[in-house]
């Protein structure tokens, strides 16, 4: 009947409304210089965004910045599985949820070695959500790739699209050396591998489109010039 016609096109319509805020919020998310993509994740509104935190409390460790040495730098492996292990993983949880982050690797603390935590939700009440990663290796990368906007703690103040595998496979040991492995897909997967070209010294500016490069360049240029401010030497770039 016309009015069931009419309760119908207003309800297709309202479905489009929210379908267009959700799109904008994804967008925002996505725009709004955040460490990683956000589009699965925000606690509550308004959406949370990532940032350097400088000192957190409890721990001397501190996210370094392009261009940084120890970002390129190679990383050798977790060999002993102990207590200083186990501190070292809490502090690195820590400036990582100070930071608003879902995921941060050890050579942007200046530990160069293979290990890598994240938490795909950033949310620190949700611990059992937490992943330990120590010597990881991806065994298998998706035929399929999809671009998103990324960005990273260590190039503050801008974001880029990089193409990165839908669903990977991964082999790792736990903090207490066991080894284990797992599949990561979406979201995950995308913290995954970003975290993961850490260890091979490995930026995701590396993996920008020419065109993209050019674009954050003037970015890129301003972080060495501040680096080169503080430091007596030039960057290792």
């Amino acid at each position: 009947t016309m009015s069931q016609l009419h309760v119908w096109n207003t309800t297709l319509a309202l479905c489009l409304l929210i379908g267009c805020v959700s799109s904008f919020k994804l967008q925002l998310s996505l725009q709004a210089g955040c460490a990683l993509p956000t589009s699965s994740r925000s606690r509550g509104s308004p959406l949370v965004m990532e940032h350097n935190p400088g000192a957190v409390a409890g721990t001397s460790l501190r996210i370094l910045e392009y261009p940084h040495p120890a970002l390129r730098a190679p990383n050798t492996d977790v060999t002993d599985f102990d207590d200083e292990l186990r501190q070292l993983v809490k502090d690195m949880l820590a400036v990582m949820y100070a930071s608003n982050g879902c995921g941060l690797a050890a050579p942007q603390l200046g530990i160069n070695r293979r290990l890598m935590v994240f938490n795909p939700t950033g949310d620190p009440t949700k611990w059992m959500q937490e992943s330990v990663l120590c010597n990881p290796q991806i065994i298998k990368y998706s035929d399929t790739t999809r671009p998103g906007n990324e960005g990273c703690l260590s190039f503050p103040g801008f974001t880029a699209d990089v193409v990165r595998s839908t669903s990977i496979k991964v082999e790792f040991e736990n903090q207490r050396g066991k080894k284990q492995r797992k599949q990561f897909k979406g979201f995950d997967a995308v913290v995954f591998q970003h975290e993961y070209d850490h260890l091979d010294g490995v930026l995701y500016v590396d993996r920008l489109s020419e065109a993209e490069r050019k674009r954050v360049q003037r970015n890129l240029n301003a972080l060495v010039d501040r680096y080169d401010a503080g430091n007596a030497g030039p960057a290792a770039l």
